[in-house]
């Protein structure tokens, strides 16, 4: 299981993809603000390969790769359901099914405490 995960998060899990999925949801969710931005005085400009120059090794790479050159030539990425509709309803009905063997194992063991 945790060989399958690491494989999961080097070949799927990309920053690209977080990122694109965090811009998608400050996207819509800036939709809804009121709040005009602006500017304040007496700030300094900062790019982001300054704040990657004094890392060293796996961290200045990592900085790098995750580093956000421009907008995505793709659209947000959708996730999936969680579920099947089969599995879901496989699910449900398991549930349903031990909720009702629950309740006759109460009223079974209450119908024997009043004899």
């Amino acid at each position: 299981m945790g060989k399958a995960g690491s494989e999961f998060i080097l070949r799927d899990l990309k920053m690209d993809y977080v990122y694109d999925y965090m811009l998608h949801l400050l996207t819509d969710y800036a939709k809804l603000l009121t709040f005009k931005p602006t500017i304040p005085e007496n700030v300094t400009a900062m790019c982001s390969e300054k704040m990657g120059c004094p890392a060293d090794g796996l961290v200045k790479k990592f900085m790098m790769e995750s580093m956000v050159k421009g907008p995505a030539d793709t659209g947000p990425c959708t996730i999936p359901p969680p579920f099947a509709v089969s599995s879901l309803y496989d699910i449900l009905s398991r549930k349903a099914n031990s909720t009702k063997e629950v309740e006759l194992w109460e009223k079974k063991y209450w119908d024997s405490q009043n004899l």
